[in-house]
């Protein structure tokens, strides 16, 4: 067994991707006070802290439960999602009954299922966790697609919410392969080819086809960046920005930042992604203004 697929290894790209991840996070969720716009427009980063949100919060679980577990066990994770859930960190009203009721002794298969009408969450909190998923198996994409998958049931079902997370595991386990990353399009191919049809995959194909764009407005204008909150409006741009910055952390984050959306989990997912390979750390000055990581988060195995 090598270094990079031992329990260690496994966990210390899984902790650089959190770590890349919870910058996006919480820098993009910066760009949601009127006060900082300006700063956006310039490339500009305000004074710290900067607190992140929800998005690095979930992530953390799915970290610790891989720590603990070496795999995703559901109901592991959905008691430290429940366990960890702050109110004040931006979570979506369902999300935020579901972690309560969770916490109360609810079932949390029930409960993600009777989500919408019984249809299940479609939105983009599945997919904004799971990079450090995709680190922890950068040696086996297939299995970072289908732990990503199990992850995602806990609480999200609806079918777009799940590819959505598939996705954003598979191309981090291409991002952070240990031979280095692999070209803009033999990443999104490689993700295409493992997620099953679906709107996120149509959006993915898109992506794929826009690669040579160099304006993210253009492009997030026919993918979405998020702002309805949707896996569908949210992945494939997200990736498509990934994809067209590995190794640069900081153009990856600006070329994601300008178009607006639900900034802090399209950054959180490129951030992750883009960390998790190498040359992809983010500056040191960001990680410094970035609030540290929940001391829960195990730093061993």
């Amino acid at each position: 067994m090598t270094a990079d697929s031992s329990s260690v290894g496994r966990l210390d790209r899984a902790l650089a991707c959190l770590r890349g991840l919870s910058v996006g996070d919480a820098l993009g969720s910066q760009y949601f006070v009127p006060v900082n716009y300006p700063l956006l427009k310039r490339h500009e980063v305000p004074s710290g802290p900067w607190q992140w949100t929800d998005d690095t919060e979930m992530a953390g679980s799915v970290v610790a439960v891989l720590a603990t577990h070496h795999r995703i066990d559901q109901d592991a994770l959905a008691h430290s999602f429940a366990e960890h859930h702050d109110f004040d960190r931006g979570y979506g009203p369902a999300v935020n009954r579901l972690l309560r009721l969770v916490r109360e002794g609810g079932d949390w298969r029930e409960l993600a299922a009777a989500l919408f009408n019984g249809q299940g969450s479609w939105g983009n909190g599945a997919a904004m966790r799971i990079a450090p998923l995709g680190a922890w198996y950068a040696d086996d994409p297939e299995q970072a697609t289908h732990q990503a998958e199990i992850s995602a049931y806990t609480t999200h079902q609806h079918r777009e919410a799940v590819v959505g997370a598939m996705a954003v595991a598979a191309a981090t386990a291409f991002a952070a392969a240990p031979g280095g990353p692999p070209r803009a399009e033999e990443l999104l191919d490689g993700v295409i080819e493992l997620v099953p049809k679906s709107a996120v995959g149509a959006g993915l194909r898109r992506a794929r086809d826009m690669l040579d764009y160099g304006d993210a407005a253009t492009v997030a204008a026919v993918l979405g960046c998020g702002r309805r909150t949707t896996a569908h409006d949210t992945v494939p741009f997200a990736l498509w920005s990934a994809a067209r910055n590995l190794g640069d952390y900081e153009r990856g984050f600006w070329t994601t930042a300008q178009v607006g959306g639900d900034v802090d989990t399209t950054c959180a997912i490129v951030g992750g992604v883009i960390a998790s390979g190498k040359a992809g750390a983010p500056p040191v000055e960001w990680v410094r203004r970035t609030e540290p990581l929940p001391d829960w988060v195990p730093v061993s195995v």
